[in-house]
C-alpha cells in the first residue's frame, strides 16, 4: 500500500517541507505553514505514469518554426530601445521602481499610446480607483477608446476580464495587491507573488496577451516578492532617479528579445513623462565653463555613448582624518584611485578632503569612469581648468597605468557630434580608433601623462 504523504509550505517565502514546522528556516516567520492542496485526481495519470500519446518527443533543432514575433510600440523611442524595438506579443514585462517615481504615469502613458494605433488595451489597478485613474489621465491628453480600465485584485478576476476582452496588451498595477484563492498568505506576500504571477504567465503564452506587471521595490533596491519572479517574467526593467529630480532612467537588466542594460532617458513634466533624444547634451547643460575639478567624460550605457560630467573638489582638511566623499560613483573606487595618484604620481592628498560628484544625479560604476576622475581630483588639488571641449575616458590600474575600455570608436564618435575638439584616451587604444580628422585623439600611457595636461 502506498504511503500518504503530505507537504507543508511557508506562505511568507514557499518554503517546502514535509512536516508541519512553527518556524519557517529560510524567512524565520512564525506560524506561516500550511498543509499544500491534493492534487487533483485524473484517469489519465493512473499509476504515475503518463501515457504514450501524452509523453513529449524530442524535435530536430532544424524543424523547429521559427517566426519574427510581433511588436507593439510604446510611442516612446526611448522605450522601444529598453525593450529591442517594441513589446513583443505574448511577452511578460516587470517593471520595477520606488514608489512614486513614476511607474504607473509612464505604462498608462503607453497603454494609451497602443490604445491609440488600434490596439485593445486593459489596464487593471489594485490600488487607485476608477476616477483617480481617469485624473490622472485626463493630464496626459486625448483618451482613446481602446483603453479600458478595470479596478481588481483577485486573480480570478483579472483572468476572466482578460479571456473575455482579449487585450493586445494589459497592465497589472501593481502585483503586490493581486492575490489568488489557492494562496493562503496575504496579498504581496511572495507566495502569493510567484503564484499570481505563474497565473499571469501562462494566460500571456496560451492568450499571446502583452502583459506588463508593476512592482515595488524595497530598500535594497530589488522589486519586494521572491527573488524567482525576475526570473520567470521576460523582461525586467526599473525606472530609477530621485523623485526630486527632473530626469527618470529606464534601465533594462534582463531582455529576452533583445540586448540588456539598455537605457531610455525621461523627463518629468506635468503633463507626464516626456523622453529624451539627446542625453548627452541633456546632462551637460548648465555646466560651468573653465572650472577647475571640471571634467567630461563619455560611458557606455549598452550599446549607447553618453557624456556626463565628474566635478571634483578637494581642499585642505582640518581634522585628524580627511574626509572622502562620492555620489553617483562608488566611493570605495574613489578611495582607491586617491591612493594610486599619491602613489604614483607624488600628489600628496592625504591631508586633503576630497568630493567627487556626477553632474545630473546619475550613477556611474563603468571602469572608463576612472580616468576622469582622476583628473578631475588633480585639477582641483591643482586649482587648473582642463580645456572644456576635452573628453577623457579609460581604466586606471593599481600601477597607474591607463587601460584599454570597451567601445572606444563609439565614445569618440560621440564626442566628434557634440563638437569636442580633443579626448584623451588609454594609449593601447589609438589602433583601434584609427585617424580622425574631425577630432583631436591623444592617448596616454599613465595617469603622470594625464596629469601633465594641467
Amino acid at each position: 500500500m502506498a504511503k500518504n504523504t503530505k507537504l507543508y509550505f511557508c506562505g511568507e517565502c514557499g518554503y517546502e517541507s514535509s512536516k508541519w514546522l512553527g518556524q519557517c528556516p529560510a524567512c524565520k516567520q512564525w506560524n506561516t505553514f500550511t498543509e499544500a492542496p491534493a492534487p487533483a485526481k485524473n484517469d489519465k495519470f493512473k499509476a504515475g505514469k503518463k501515457s504514450v500519446t501524452d509523453r513529449p518527443t524530442p524535435v530536430s533543432v532544424r524543424d523547429i518554426q521559427t517566426e519574427d514575433a510581433g511588436r507593439i510600440s510604446t510611442g516612446f523611442e526611448e522605450f522601444d530601445r529598453v525593450l529591442g524595438g517594441g513589446i513583443v506579443t505574448g511577452s511578460l514585462t516587470l517593471v520595477g521602481g520606488d514608489p512614486g517615481i513614476g511607474k504607473s504615469t509612464l505604462i498608462l502613458q503607453v497603454c494609451i499610446n497602443a490604445a491609440k494605433t488600434g490596439k485593445n488595451v486593459l489596464y487593471i489597478s489594485g490600488e487607485e480607483s476608477l476616477r483617480q485613474i481617469k485624473l490622472r489621465a485626463d493630464r496626459l491628453g486625448e483618451l482613446p477608446e481602446g483603453l479600458k480600465i478595470l479596478c481588481a485584485t483577485d486573480i480570478d478576476d483579472i483572468t476572466a476580464a482578460a479571456e473575455d476582452i482579449k487585450p493586445d496588451l494589459m497592465v497589472i498595477d501593481s502585483i503586490q495587491t493581486v492575490y489568488s484563492n489557492e494562496s493562503d498568505s496575504a496579498p504581496g506576500s511572495p507566495g502569493q507573488v510567484r503564484e499570481s504571477t505563474m497565473r499571469l504567465l501562462r494566460l500571456s503564452k496560451e492568450s499571446s496577451i502583452s502583459v506588463f506587471i508593476i512592482g515595488h521595490v524595497t530598500k535594497e533596491g530589488v522589486v519586494a516578492g521572491p527573488r524567482m519572479l525576475e526570473h520567470m517574467v521576460d523582461t525586467v526593467i526599473y525606472l530609477e532617479g530621485e523623485r526630486n529630480a527632473a530626469y527618470r532612467i529606464l534601465r533594462g537588466v534582463k531582455n529576452r528579445f533583445g540586448a540588456t542594460n539598455e537605457i531610455g532617458v525621461f523627463e518629468m513634466c506635468a503633463s507626464g513623462m516626456q523622453e529624451v533624444q539627446n542625453p548627452s547634451a541633456y546632462m551637460l547643460s548648465g555646466r560651468a565653463i573653465n572650472a577647475s575639478g571640471s571634467v567630461i567624460t563619455c560611458l557606455m550605457e549598452g550599446t549607447r555613448p553618453i557624456m556626463m560630467e565628474i566635478q571634483a573638489l578637494v581642499t585642505s582638511s582640518d581634522f585628524g582624518i580627511p574626509r572622502r566623499t562620492a555620489s553617483g560613483t562608488d566611493y570605495n573606487r574613489v578611495n582607491l584611485l586617491m591612493a594610486v595618484m599619491e602613489k604614483r604620481s607624488g600628489l600628496r592628498l592625504s591631508g586633503h578632503d576630497a568630493y567627487v560628484n556626477v553632474a545630473g544625479g546619475m550613477k556611474a560604476t563603468e571602469p572608463a569612469l576612472d580616468l576622469a576622475i582622476v583628473m578631475a581630483i588633480a585639477g582641483s588639488f591643482k586649482n587648473k581648468e582642463l580645456p572644456p571641449d576635452v573628453v577623457c575616458f579609460g581604466e586606471v590600474g593599481l600601477s597607474g597605468e591607463v587601460r584599454a575600455v570597451t567601445g572606444v570608436k563609439e565614445r569618440v564618435n560621440e564626442a566628434a557630434k557634440l563638437s569636442f575638439s580633443e579626448c584623451i584616451v588609454p594609449k593601447v587604444c589609438l589602433d583601434r580608433i584609427g585617424k580622425r580628422d574631425d577630432i583631436k585623439v591623444t592617448g596616454v600611457a599613465d595617469i603622470r601623462e594625464a596629469i601633465d595636461f594641467f
